[in-house]
C-alpha cells in the first residue's frame, strides 16, 4: 500500500478510546494514542483502503503508458511528473494524462505521450471520508476493540496475550473489505 505524506487523522479519538478502555482521564494518554495509531493501521491494512482522505505521492514503472497508485479509494489525482532514466523531469498538465477511477476507489492515470519516460510521480488524494464523523460506525467500534485487544495485551499484561484479535473484529471490518488479485496493469 502507499505510504501517505501526512499521518491522517485518527477515526477514534483518545476520549473515546480511554473511555472503552475505562482509563481516567490523561492516564496512559501517549501509549493509548499509540494504540490508536496502531488499530488504525491494522484495519486500513485488512480493509485494504484508507480511512480519513489524506494526501499521497507514488514513483511508478510506467507499463504501457499507465500507472495504478496503490491506495484506495482514491478520490482524486492533483499531479502526474514524468521521471526520465537521465534524472530529467516533466510536469504534465491536465490535458496530457487520463484518469479514471473505478467503484471500488481503483485509480489509473494514463499518459497520453511518455516521451521515453519509465517511470511516474503521481501526487494524488485517497481515503473513504473527510474526518472522522463520516467513518461507517462498524469501522469506527472495530478500531475501538482492536485499541482494547492491544492495550489489554501490551507487555504480557494479561493470560493469553499472544492470543489472536476476537473475531467481531474481523465481522466488523469485513464489509469494507477490498482485495485485488494484482496490479492489472
Amino acid at each position: 500500500m502507499a505510504e501517505s505524506l501526512v499521518p491522517g487523522d485518527a477515526p477514534v479519538s483518545l476520549n473515546e478510546a480511554r473511555g472503552w478502555l475505562r482509563l481516567g482521564a490523561t492516564i496512559d494518554d501517549a501509549v493509548v494514542a499509540g494504540l490508536v495509531r496502531a488499530a488504525t493501521n491494522i484495519c486500513e491494512a485488512f480493509i485494504g483502503q484508507w480511512l480519513v482522505i489524506r494526501a499521497a505521492e507514488e514513483v511508478l514503472p510506467l507499463k504501457n503508458g499507465a500507472v495504478q497508485p496503490g491506495a484506495r479509494p482514491v478520490v482524486g489525482i492533483d499531479g502526474v511528473i514524468l521521471l526520465f532514466p537521465g534524472g530529467d523531469e516533466a510536469v504534465l498538465g491536465d490535458g496530457d494524462y487520463r484518469t479514471s477511477i473505478g467503484r471500488d476507489g481503483t485509480a489509473r492515470v494514463t499518459v497520453s505521450d511518455p516521451s521515453g519516460a519509465a517511470r511516474v510521480r503521481v501526487a494524488y488524494r485517497a481515503g473513504i471520508a473527510e474526518g472522522a464523523n463520516g467513518i461507517p460506525e462498524a469501522i469506527r467500534q472495530g478500531i475501538v476493540r482492536m485499541t482494547q485487544h492491544l492495550h489489554e495485551a501490551r507487555d504480557g499484561a494479561r493470560d493469553g496475550a499472544g492470543a489472536a484479535p476476537p473475531a467481531v473484529i474481523a465481522a466488523l471490518w469485513q464489509p469494507w473489505r477490498r482485495l485485488t488479485l494484482g496490479s492489472g496493469q
